[in-house]
């Protein structure tokens, strides 16, 4: 019986942080110890390396997300170890797992089989307590709003036009709209509320998007909480809440260092979800990462649509980052679930349904490489995979100049990425990118929108009521130079969750824009997509227990 990502990752021995510091040439005294294997990196010392030259970038990215599978986590890890194997000096960035997945349906994110990062369990659960953090200050600045209302509201904050929603970072439906200060007068003015999940607020945005402290403090003030009886915008500045709130994330803006299965390191900082926030770690994170290596490789969220359109379009343009390269993972078993197999059968060889379902690996490849970038395909091999399937995947990804390469980092760590790591090495020394957004600043909200999904989903148009309409049009007046933020459904191009595959001719309907001024980003949701997430039937939480021996089980 094989083991599971938990008992894999408690089986490593992992060696102490001090000594996977040295091998990025990082001084004790610059990390600041959580225990033996993990460590935040000090902001004098990232500091310190602003003249160094940077490495170079490489992003990981997927196909549309199946209930087979992808491996983007996984594979990235994989990439990093099979660099380091063939004797580059590589460094991965990724993102905090965020517990609301990890007790959800999705479980941990922290890579699998022997290609992970480890403490596996700290990382998908507390870790540092970075995410803790990010929800205090997102909800003391709740609480100052409310408080100033109470207290005579001397901003004129009109309280049905206040905007700032509380966070919790779980899975929880029930929260989604609230009543709050019911109770009589002592409880403060009765209003309606709501919660998001944290990797869905404008703080866990702001902290990621950040290059320092006084940036971090600046955008925090520039937080947009409602409007005035008049309609004039008010700040989490004029609350003064920005100091006490900057003072709370100080210690989780510092970069986390841990390491791989093989002993490799790896920093993991920030984790907004890809679906309804930008889907990318921390700019602070990948700054200093390229600071430190040759090489980094970093993911952002679900499928390229999703994920590498914002970190392109938003991350890349905020932080003035050009990635060299692109990785694009897929998996047979998902392809064949996009050409229409049912999860039951996937380990059945149908070439038909994989040369059906990579219809929609060329979507994606056609629009990763519409963004200036040379891509290669990561197959994320399964024991059920056959080489007449693994075929077809090689002709799709021709048409488009790329390569498929198998991996089998699961089952062999950096190993099974050797090829893919040597190619990816080949490919950037040919100097081939030439990375640019998709639009400019300039272009107006509406029509940045309209590109979005016209360039990247293959729709017809998007649609909004003349509510959101204005509204758009309000917005434009003064954040019209923001990029977008799509909020949409991962599992696919469209809308609507079944569509598999690569629709063409629907139509995006933007349901509502919320104004995320701190970020510098307009958030548009579409269609049916919850900024705050529920459980499923059987959560992943009924399974995830201490055994005798006081070790978790059932975490993944």
């Amino acid at each position: 019986m094989s083991k599971s990502d938990i008992e894999i990752a408690r089986d490593a021995k992992a060696e102490g942080i001090f000594s996977i510091g040295s091998k990025l040439g990082i001084p004790t005294e610059a990390l600041h110890p959580y225990g033996q294997t993990k460590a935040k990196l000090g902001l004098d010392y990232v500091n310190s390396l602003a003249e160094r030259p940077d490495g170079k970038l490489i992003l990981v990215t997927a196909i549309t997300p199946t209930p087979a599978g992808e491996g983007k986590t996984t594979t990235t890890v994989g990439i990093g170890d099979g660099l380091n194997r063939i004797g580059k000096k590589a460094l991965i960035c990724l993102r905090e797992p965020s517990l609301g997945p990890c007790f959800g349906m999705k479980g941990g994110a922290a890579g699998g089989g022997q290609a992970q990062v480890i403490p596996m369990e700290d990382i998908n659960l507390h870790f540092t307590g970075d995410f803790h953090a990010i929800g205090a200050a997102n909800n003391l600045l709740a609480a100052l709003i409310d408080n100033h209302i109470h207290q005579g509201n001397l901003l004129d904050i009109d309280v049905r036009r206040v905007t700032w929603r509380r966070v919790v970072d779980m899975n929880d439906r029930a929260l989604r709209e609230v009543n709050i200060a019911l109770g009589g007068p002592s409880n403060g003015y009765p209003r309606e509320d709501g919660f998001d999940i944290t990797v869905a607020s404008e703080i866990m945005a702001i902290f990621c998007l950040s290059k320092d402290l006084k940036n971090l403090e600046t955008r925090l003030g520039q937080i947009v909480i409602g409007h005035t009886n008049l309609g004039a915008p008010v700040t989490a500045r004029e609350l003064e809440a920005d100091g006490a709130m900057t003072v709370l994330l100080k210690d989780a803006f510092m970069p986390n260092l841990v390491q791989t299965l093989e002993n490799n390191p790896a920093l993991i900082h920030g984790g907004p979800f890809a679906n309804i926030a930008h889907g990318c770690n921390s700019v602070i994170a990948t700054h200093i990462a390229l600071k430190l290596a040759d090489y980094v490789i970093t993911e952002a969220g679900f499928g390229a649509d999703l994920g590498a359109e914002k970190f392109f379009n938003i991350k890349c343009r905020k932080a003035g980052l050009k990635p060299d390269a692109a990785v694009l993972v897929a998996t047979i078993r998902a392809l064949k679930m996009h050409g229409g197999v049912g999860k039951d059968a996937l380990d059945q060889e149908d070439v038909d349904a994989v040369t059906v379902g990579c219809v929609n690996l060329e979507r994606h490849l056609e629009n990763v490489r519409s963004f200036g970038l040379p891509v290669v395909v990561a197959i994320n091999q399964f024991s059920a995979d056959t080489e007449a399937e693994i075929n077809a995947v090689r002709v799709a990804a021709k048409k488009f100049g790329a390569e498929a390469i198998v991996c089998s980092h699961w089952a062999n760590g950096g190993a099974g990425t050797e090829a893919l790591a040597q190619h990816l090495v080949d490919l950037i020394d040919t100097n081939t990118s030439q990375f640019a957004p998709l639009y400019p600043d300039d272009l107006p909200l509406w029509e940045k929108m309209e590109t979005v999904a016209k360039k990247i989903y293959r729709a017809s148009g998007i649609t909004a009521d003349p509510k959101v309409r204005k509204q758009i049009d309000q917005l434009q007046e003064r954040y019209g130079h923001f990029p977008i933020c799509m909020a949409k459904t991962q599992y696919s191009f469209s809308t609507s969750a079944d569509e598999k595959g690569a629709p063409t001719g629907h139509t995006i309907p933007i349901r509502e824009v919320r104004l995320s001024a701190g970020a510098e980003f307009i958030v548009a949701i579409c269609g049916e997509i919850m900024t705050m997430p529920g459980l499923p039937r059987v959560p992943s939480a009924n399974h995830i227990h201490l055994n005798e021996a006081g070790e978790i089980e059932g975490l993944f």
